[in-house]
């Protein structure tokens, strides 16, 4: 019970292992990602402060370029200036060189349209950057949102595992102590049993002294009484009736009780299945409420149609031989007639199958050649028509082994003793090969059914019909399995029962020498019966022989008794005076006409007693004596009988006791490796956890790390943003004020 139940343990132990491990793979994955992910963040935020870099050094370079230009139009202002007031005292000059300035001032002009219309592209290129940064900054803004989640959840998760590898901890280290403890108990268990062990022992060594010394004498007194050895020939010794195992009945009754439930399911699966096949028939390809089936799917539904009076029997051949084992009967292959019936019933059974193959195979391929039948559905009908090949095979080599075993109760030489074990062994292998045919049947008509669910004429009719196929043939599966490991469980007990039969012997020589011994043993167990009325009617004949004997005892001290009254009254009468004898010798004669009466009384009850009474008192004293010693006999004999019986029974315990012993050594011994490896994985388990705690903590602390350096770039970010939206403004407002 302790190694079943740390089994179960550490079984649940590895599957919530096996499921945080699992766990494990699954954040290690998430990390990795969130890793990857951060790698192309960074490489988003580099090539964007690159970008913003190139726009700032763009920035400068206009700005410096606007600066150079406002100092321009400031100098060409004063000149302008300068050269009004020369104007009005050169006014012949002046007309001579105003061509000049007007040509100047053209030029001016289109240098400075040039300059505002670039200042308005770089504008614009602006504000689209502006823009540009601001839609990048929202979505890494809601890319930190998620991120942040994301983490709090994987912080979440990681905090629950901790707390359930510390609880898993702390619940084997609470096993591990509960061990130690059984541990302790366990050695102060195996250190009584050697103590008890020794003590059998000694005991054991007296018993086995004084069972040789008995033992030589039986031999010696066997020699030496017995006439005649019955046991020299062999086919007569088949006729002794065998020493009565009723566990061994019982056993095989409750075996036959199981075989029977099992054969019953196969019947109702095998019953199930072709009936169910018969109705696909008629409505697939062809629905024969619609249109006239092939003649071939008639005649295999007329076949199927017949399937339960060749199903049927095997159910009563099985009941048949479960009824044919009782309690009184000695169950070996020779005396298992019923077997043979079972056997004709499966050889009629496996007849209906070959009947039907042709027509089963014949009915796949004429749904093959179906226009709406796909390569798949073709592929899984193929399949199913080797599945049906093999179905019947392996039922034809079942029969031929069941038909071998029931050989020994009907022929004499049918089969060899030799043999049993082999024919068995080869019946337990073609269950298994039955349970491996239906298991592939089961997954191919699965796949059948699903593709024919898909069909676009598949109707409900059909899907239900396959349905029901489909559960029967999981039952027959489900059957075959259990009957396949039942019989694999129990082949050793059957093999170790056919030596089951008369003492040195070979065996049942012949089905008729065997119903002879079961002929035999009912009159022995008549005879018995007869010997057991006898022993109570003599204990009874012994038991009124010693009330007999009581009671002539108490007549003959009360017959001593009356006579010593009488003479007592006789003695009153002779001492006492005249006038007082009259009324005294009165009440004597009273006294002994009543005596007389009561003597009378006593020789009509007991009148053998009275002719025993008679007796000298040498007579009776030696009758007294000679009882009392048989008695003592009979006591001391019942007695030694007692001693013998107990004697008996205490080198059974002692033997037992001493297995026990050996059974208790090796469960300890079992009990301390179970220990030792659960010690082991507890140990594992504990490194594993450790080493799965420090890879989270590393990851987590990696993954802090690279928040916080996200959360620091991106503050950067927000300050550059705000510092060239700054400047933006300034330029912005220094343009229009121009």
């Amino acid at each position: 019970m302790a190694s079943a139940e740390l089994q179960g343990k550490y079984q649940k132990l590895a599957q919530e292992y096996s499921k945080l491990r699992a766990q494990n793979q699954v954040l290690k994955k998430g990390v990795v990602d969130e890793q990857a992910n951060s790698a192309a963040l960074k490489e988003q935020l580099k090539m964007k402060d690159q970008s913003l870099r190139k726009l700032q050094q763009e920035m400068d370079s206009l700005t410096f370029r606007n600066l150079q230009l406002a100092k321009r139009v400031e100098l060409l202002q004063d000149e302008l200036a300068l050269s009004e007031p020369r104007g009005k005292k050169n006014k012949k000059s002046g007309e001579s060189s105003s061509q000049l300035s007007q040509e100047q001032k053209s030029v001016f002009d289109e240098d400075l349209q040039k300059k505002i219309e670039e200042n308005e592209r770089l504008h614009i290129q602006f504000f689209e950057a502006d823009e540009q940064h601001k839609h990048v900054e929202a979505e890494l803004r809601s890319r930190l949102a998620t991120l942040e989640m994301e983490t709090a959840q994987h912080q979440a998760v990681v905090d629950g595992l901790t707390r359930k590898y510390m609880e898993t901890i702390e619940k084997l280290q609470n096993d591990k102590a509960k061990l130690e403890v059984k541990s302790q108990t366990l050695e102060k268990e195996a250190k009584e049993c050697r103590l008890r062990t020794e003590e059998c022992q000694l005991q054991l060594k007296n018993l086995h002294e004084d069972l040789s010394s008995r033992l030589e004498e039986s031999l010696s007194i066997i020699s030496e009484k017995v006439p005649f050895n019955d046991t020299k020939y062999s086919r007569y010794n088949a006729l002794n009736v065998p020493v009565h195992n009723r566990r061994h009945q019982l056993k095989m009754r409750d075996i036959a009780g199981q075989a029977l439930a099992f054969v019953q399911d196969l019947v109702k699966g095998l019953l199930n299945f072709h009936t169910y096949t018969e109705q696909r028939i008629q409505i697939f390809p062809v629905d024969s409420a619609i249109d006239t089936i092939s003649p071939l799917n008639q005649k295999f539904s007329q076949y199927l149609h017949e399937n339960a009076s060749y199903v049927r029997p095997l159910e009563e051949g099985m009941l048949h031989l479960f009824e044919s084992i009782t309690e009184d009967t000695v169950t070996v292959l020779e005396t298992t007639v019923k077997l043979k019936t079972f056997s004709e019933h499966l050889t009629s059974y496996i007849c209906f199958l070959r009947k039907i193959l042709p027509y089963q195979l014949k009915s796949l391929e004429e749904e093959c050649e179906a226009s709406l039948c796909t390569s798949a559905l073709r592929a899984r009908n193929l399949e199913l028509s080797q599945d049906m090949k093999k179905m019947t095979a392996v039922f034809e080599k079942l029969q031929t082994y069941i038909g071998l075993l029931a050989l020994p109760s009907t022929e004499p030489d049918g089969l060899l003793r030799t043999n049993y074990s082999s024919v068995l062994t080869n019946v337990g292998a073609a269950l298994h090969g039955f349970h491996d045919v239906m298991k592939d049947i089961s997954k191919h008509y699965s796949q059948k059914a699903t593709i024919e669910h898909e069909l676009p004429t598949a109707t409900q009719k059909l899907i239900t019909t396959n349905d029901c196929i489909l559960s029967s043939v999981v039952a027959l599966t489900n059957g075959a399995g259990k009957i396949a490991s039942f019989f694999s469980n129990n082949v050793d007990y059957f093999i170790a029962s056919l030596s089951y039969g008369p003492k040195t012997a070979s065996g049942f020589i012949s089905p008729l020498s065997a119903e002879c011994m079961l002929q035999y043993k009912k009159k022995a167990a008549a005879y018995m019966k007869a010997l057991r009325k006898v022993q109570q009617s003599l204990e009874k004949i012994s038991k009124l022989e010693q009330e007999k004997e009581h009671w002539m005892l108490e007549a003959q001290l009360a017959k001593i008794k009356l006579e010593k009254e009488n003479q007592r009254t006789a003695d009153k009468l002779k001492s006492t005076s005249s006038g007082q004898a009259v009324g005294v010798a009165q009440e004597g004669t009273a006294v002994v006409t009543a005596a007389g009466q009561e003597d009378t009384s006593a020789k009509a009850v007991l009148e053998p007693v009275h002719s025993t009474s008679l007796a000298p008192d040498v007579d009776s004293r030696e009758d007294l004596i000679r009882n009392h010693y048989m008695a003592r006999i009979v006591e001391l004999t019942s007695q030694l009988q007692l001693a013998d019986s107990k004697s008996v029974h205490f080198y059974a315990e002692c033997r037992a006791l001493s297995r026990r012993l050996a059974l208790a050594e090796k469960s300890k011994e079992a009990l301390a490796e179970e220990m030792k490896v659960a010690s082991q994985n507890i140990s594992r388990l504990q490194d594993e956890l450790t080493t799965t705690k420090r890879s989270y903590e590393d990851q987590l602390s990696m993954m802090s790390d690279h928040l916080c350096s996200m959360n620091e770039t991106l503050s950067k970010q927000r300050e550059e943003i705000d510092t060239l939206k700054m400047s933006s403004k300034g330029n912005s407002k220094k343009n229009k004020s121009r």
